[in-house]
């Protein structure tokens, strides 16, 4: 293994380890007469290009192994251990190959850029999804640009979205971008509001969901909110009622952080599962009647809208380089707005029988 993977996301690795698809980027056999030593500095001391750091980050996202067992950074490695350093993909796909894919762009200058991602496609190359990224659409789009690599952890995507979920992303040409983006974001400066259609009547018209987020002990593929504040990462989203629309409602959610899956989480953790959810259960007939035409409806506005109904509508920050104020919205999508006129339409016709 030439270079440490640049960019660890545990959550993509927790993934990997659940369903035993992890690969092996580095092995060694300690020595015989090896004393005893932290494996963080072990590795520091074995591996080109890994801060002791990124080391520690892999060890705790289950990615450091001694004998076939993920280890912590404090581990201290023996003679004839087996250490290895396991990945959620394969090393030679590490490379973020250009792809000549479309981008939706809204605004772009020698800093930065904003793309109105579609539903469907996922932000970085990660478990099962190596090509066709968001990444290869815009190393592809930055090609003729020599100071852009898009192999380059310092420079890029500031943030993600999930696979099936649309709106807008900021990416950073250059470090210095990045690194007062990236800021903006840890420091909670940056407006990002989401348009979601959920299940059921919001009640109260505003409120703030708080609550930490960590992954679901009982279903690895979703997370959860939990009241312990040992557990998981503090989380807080303010919603305001749009429309009431029947059995569903039009909601929009400021994030105060961005933890992964937060709107989500959060608004099922109120009993507002966002509607055709199929990680957290909304791709059911959650509210409403059960008359078979009825369930027919739900059906056709599944088939309408084939993913969660969520978007990242509203995104603002401060340029990183000239201190300007900069604020971007994107309209609906089209399946969502056919989503919302439908339910709409239904509602309508039932007052008027």
């Amino acid at each position: 293994m030439e270079n440490f993977p640049d960019e660890i996301d545990i959550d993509d690795v927790e993934l990997a380890i659940d369903s035993g698809e992890l690969y092996e980027h580095f092995r060694v056999v300690v020595d015989k007469g090896q004393a005893p030593t932290r494996v963080d500095k072990y590795l520091f001391e074995r591996i080109v290009n890994a801060s002791r750091n990124r080391i520690q980050l892999a060890a705790e996202a289950g990615c450091v192994m001694a004998n076939g067992k993920p280890i912590k950074s404090n581990y201290r490695v023996r003679p004839l251990d087996i250490i290895t350093v396991m990945m959620d993909r394969p090393h030679y796909e590490n490379e973020i190959i250009p792809e000549d894919i479309p981008l939706n762009i809204v605004y772009e200058d020698m800093d930065l850029m904003v793309v109105n991602k579609p539903a469907g496609m996922v932000v970085h190359p990660g478990h099962g999804n190596y090509s066709g990224t968001l990444v290869n659409a815009i190393a592809w789009h930055l090609k003729d640009n020599p100071d852009y690599d898009a192999n380059d952890p310092q420079v890029g995507l500031v943030h993600r979205i999930d696979k099936d979920t649309s709106g807008l992303l900021v990416i950073a040409k250059t470090a210095e971008a990045k690194t007062k983006l990236g800021l903006q974001f840890f420091n909670k400066t940056t407006k990002r509001k989401y348009n979601a259609l959920v299940w059921g009547t919001v009640e109260p018209e505003e409120g703030t969901i708080e609550g930490n987020i960590a992954r679901n002990p009982k279903d690895r593929l979703q997370m959860a909110v939990f009241s312990d504040p040992n557990i998981g990462k503090h989380a807080v989203t303010h919603y305001r009622v749009l429309e009431h629309i029947g059995y569903v409602t039009l909601v929009e959610c400021v994030l105060e952080t961005g933890r992964t899956h937060q709107i989500r989480a959060h608004m099922k953790y109120i009993g507002h599962v966002l509607f055709n959810d199929q990680r957290y259960g909304g791709h059911d007939i959650l509210k409403g009647t059960h008359f078979s035409k009825y369930k027919q409806f739900v059906n056709n506005c599944f088939d309408i809208c084939p993913r969660q109904a969520l978007h990242a509508m509203t995104l603002g920050f401060v340029h990183p380089r000239t201190g300007e104020e900069m604020l971007f919205t994107s309209e609906l999508p089209e399946d969502m707005t056919l989503l919302i006129n439908k339910w709409r339409s239904y509602i309508s016709n039932r007052e008027l029988e």
